[in-house]
């Protein structure tokens, strides 16, 4: 039952899609359809996660020969994310009916939309490696042909020809990563491949083993939008809003998907790892940078996204999988929905009160403020059971995120201490605290089946990575402040020139497509036409 209803939830979708072109229906009568069928595939995702949590994982057997072909898996891990990416394209649905009225190529706008959900939805419940790839490259074909929807704006069209390029890429080393597990498992079931590697973990690690296991990081790098091959997310803006909102449903998260899908394989190579913690890191620390130096609304939630997957890979390079999955949970639905309010978000801050260079607290307030929420994190940490050389990743990123309270916390320090505003500040901080480790215990218990959890370390690399990660965003934080306080100097002016153009690494990549695609794609379809 449960892999039947797995079954028709990206079908609904698909024969949602092909009734456009088989019924005589204008576009506003089509997006009615398509509403209710994203909300039948949500229904349908919801009775799966229940038949999960009730019977247990379940998997259909396999259409094809010799371990290879097509099959159906669902466990925790897909019914989370089969649940996630239904809810968010049914808003994202909903709001491309209003958001695209009247435009003459709605109707086909809202099919692409349809199929890029049936894809990704497709890709989650793929018991086969023959299947995933497929639905990735299904899902990749479909986004291109969104990326273009305005295929007469250059940027749109370097968007989708970078795109390509990087989805192909990932495309081909994710097949050789599957012909190198073929040969060492001999079979593509997804489940038997990962019982395989967690029984006999010791039997298998070998070069070809750990040679799969890169190509599976490079693989989720292309699809993750990382640097230096980010270039194409940035230019997503060229789409209509829906679409921005739409990578948010499993296509921009994929490659974190992949790795937790393969985490068993992946922890008998822990140089792979290593190589995705590092540059998931990197992008995390340079994306935040940057992103701060960016006025448009769009353009900063692009780079916060791309600083957002660099977090989730950091956090499944150090092991921590459960936390990853949380991560692409909270960020899905809160990037999302800021995209698609992304028009009223001026509106906001206009009425919003923010504080002037002057009023920054001093750095040695701020530093002061760092070293407190630091030490409380590792408290609350320690009273859930979580420590340093058991969690690295779950407690470097809580004290990420515990920054972003510094502020506050620091101008709670005030030159005239008060004890009321002190003790608000840290009961709150406290409270922050406290709600992120919970969320990261609810989320090991729910996928103890599903993927690794508990301790992952076996060494001091992933501890060391983890305390680079926090004195790295603890200087970011200094470095915010002084930047506000002496934007007038030299320095700082340079600075902000230097990461307002993201370092120029999209630049390279343009002037890169430009030699390859120096003239506009003879395809390329308008909306005008």
């Amino acid at each position: 039952m449960i892999i039947a209803l797995a079954g028709l939830t990206p079908l609904v979708l698909c024969l949602a899609a092909a009734s456009a072109s088989l019924l005589d229906q204008s576009a506003r009568s089509f997006a009615k359809r398509s509403i209710a069928a994203a909300t039948a595939s949500f229904t349908l995702a919801v009775l799966v996660a229940a038949g999960v949590a009730l019977g247990g994982p379940a998997r259909s057997p396999l259409a094809g020969y010799g371990g290879i072909g097509m099959s159906i898996h669902v466990d925790a891990l897909a019914a989370v994310m089969l649940a996630l990416v239904s809810f968010v394209g049914i808003a994202v649905v909903r709001y491309s009916r209003n958001y695209l009225d009247g435009d003459p190529a709605h109707l086909r706008f809202t099919q692409l939309l349809l199929l890029t959900l049936a894809s990704v939805e497709t890709l989650i419940i793929a018991g086969n490696l023959t299947l995933l790839i497929l639905a990735f490259v299904a899902t990749s074909l479909a986004l291109n042909k969104l990326l273009l929807f305005y295929g007469d704006r250059p940027a749109a069209q370097r968007a989708a020809a970078k795109k390509f390029v990087t989805s192909r890429v990932g495309d081909l080393c994710l097949v050789i990563a599957s012909c190198l597990l073929y040969a060492r498992f001999g079979t593509l079931e997804i489940a038997d491949v990962l019982s395989a590697a967690k029984a006999n973990g010791g039997a298998y690690a070998s070069w070809s083993l750990t040679t799969a296991a890169l190509l599976i990081v490079t693989t989720a790098i292309l699809k993750s939008a990382q640097l230096p091959l980010h270039g194409w997310l940035l230019e997503v803006m060229e789409t209509p809003t829906p679409v921005s909102a739409l990578l948010h449903a499993g296509i921009i998260n994929a490659g974190g998907f992949l790795v937790l899908r393969l985490a068993d394989v992946m922890l008998l190579a822990r140089p792979a790892l290593e190589v995705l913690a590092v540059i998931g890191g990197a992008t995390a620390l340079i994306a935040s940078l940057v992103m701060l130096t960016q006025t448009a609304v769009k353009v900063q939630l692009a780079w916060s996204t791309i600083a957002q997957m660099g977090f989730m890979l950091l956090q499944c390079g150090l092991g921590a999988f459960s936390s990853a999955l949380l991560h692409i949970l909270a960020h899905s639905l809160y990037k999302a929905h800021a995209f698609l309010s992304s028009g009223s978000i001026m509106d906001l801050a206009r009425a919003s009160w923010t504080p002037s260079p002057g009023g920054q607290p001093h750095p040695a307030r701020l530093v002061l403020s760092i070293a407190a929420v630091i030490g409380l994190t590792l408290t609350v940490a320690w009273l859930f059971g979580v420590t340093p050389r058991t969690h690295p990743a779950r407690i470097a990123l809580g004290c990420v995120l515990l920054m972003g309270l510094v502020h506050l916390v620091a101008n709670a320090i005030d030159e005239r201490p008060n004890a009321f505003v002190i003790s608000r500040a840290a009961l709150l901080a406290c409270g922050v605290a406290a709600v992120y480790f919970a969320l990261q215990a609810v989320m090991e218990a729910i996928l103890a089946k599903s993927v690794p959890v508990g301790s992952m370390v076996d060494g001091t690399v992933e501890i060391a990575i983890a305390v680079l990660v926090v004195i790295s965003f603890g200087a970011v934080t200094v470095f915010q402040n002084q930047i506000m306080r002496k934007a007038d100097t030299r320095f700082w002016v340079a600075a902000y020139v230097h990461l307002k153009n993201g370092l120029y690494l999209n630049t390279l990549s343009n002037r890169l497509v430009l030699a390859l695609w120096p003239k506009p794609a003879s395809h390329a379809t308008t909306v005008h036409a």
